[in-house]
């Protein structure tokens, strides 16, 4: 389907609605207050999939969120996951290369929720002892030197696991897609670009991949880093650290890469990501691409669309169908978006 209308419209919100149903992330923002109309307390997305599900969400200014699987009130949100999946396009996307860390710590962390949903759950988890690790350090004043390396060795060793959890998690995630996003590339580059892909954890895994020794080298960093830890009131050790490096042809692209190469990794890894999850759970997921062909190059426009067109769902959004080959539009389903009245 392809969603056109002037700009400011709706067309975004509308891709990102499906986004947040089928992920509860959105790529814009992580709090509810920015998701809701200035004017509202609170707001409510609703759709009907397959087999009649209906799945709704609501988004509260005050009080959090809320899920529904045919208007039953779900104790776990994350069980709201599952029925529908999406992968999403946007033009801030193309800042995944080149932009902070974060961007690429969220789009890995987008990625592997969308295979393992409990993943929202170590996330959770390992954010609280953060801000908790955080809030100790504030206080150290008020508690006995002895408390509080009790307190700590508590923190230390409820950190390691988690953290052991993400880092064992992010990675085989990456392990995965690479090889996927490396025929991607190669084919999008007409076979000139080889892609490769680094993790770069926020602490130190030696040895073999194991939660036993991970977490026991995690506890060791995190108490090796205190004296620092003290100074700074920052955690130095751990997955909110984490990095991702791509390299083309051996070379950083974030550093050296050119526009179009960078453009052309982050296609790879979309199109990756659509095809691990189809061969995982059998069924190919919505691709949702927001206003993103006129970032690309006519060239990169026609090999996404014909990479995608024959095999996936695609919700795109865009102020005109102009743009599209005549093939294309005649064979999408076509919706404007007019001005509210």
């Amino acid at each position: 389907m392809i969603v056109t209308g002037q700009n400011g419209i709706g067309k975004s919100n509308l891709l990102e609605s499906v986004e947040l149903l089928s992920s509860l992330r959105s790529h814009r923002s992580n709090r509810n207050q920015d998701l809701i109309y200035w004017d509202q307390d609170k707001a409510c997305l609703t759709a009907i999939i397959e087999d009649d599900q209906k799945l709704s969400l609501e988004l509260h200014r005050k009080g959090g969120r809320k899920a529904y699987k045919n208007e039953k009130l779900l104790t776990r949100q994350i069980d709201l996951i599952g029925p529908l999946r999406s992968v999403g396009f946007s033009a801030l996307d193309l800042e995944l290369i080149r932009g902070e860390p974060s961007q690429r710590r969220n789009w890995l962390d987008r990625t592997v929720q969308q295979l393992e949903p409990i993943y929202s759950d170590l996330m959770g988890r390992f954010s609280r002892l953060l801000r908790q690790r955080s809030q100790l350090w504030r206080n150290l004043s008020l508690e006995s030197n002895e408390d509080q390396n009790i307190l700590l060795d508590s923190f230390d060793m409820q950190m390691a696991l988690v953290s052991t959890r993400i880092h064992r998690r992010r990675r085989r995630i990456l392990n995965r897609l690479l090889p996927i996003a490396a025929s991607w590339q190669q084919h999008l580059s007409n076979s000139k670009e080889k892609l490769n892909i680094l993790y770069l954890p926020g602490s130190k895994l030696e040895g073999e991949e194991s939660e036993r020794l991970w977490r026991e080298n995690i506890e060791r960093q995190l108490l090796e880093m205190r004296s620092e830890e003290e100074l700074t009131g920052n955690c130095r050790v751990g997955p909110h650290r984490d990095d991702v490096q791509f390299l083309v042809n051996g070379v950083d692209a974030r550093r050296f890469g050119s526009a179009g190469q960078q453009r052309t990794i982050v296609l790879a890894l979309k199109l990756a990501e659509l095809e691990l999850i189809k061969s995982v759970y059998g069924k190919s997921p919505i691709l949702l691409l927001d206003d993103v062909l006129a970032e690309l190059d006519p060239k990169r426009q026609l090999l996404l669309l014909d990479a995608v067109g024959q095999k996936h769902q695609c919700l795109i959004s865009a102020t005109h169908v102009e743009s599209f080959e005549g093939e294309w539009v005649r064979n999408s389903q076509l919706m404007q978006l007019d001005s509210f009245c």
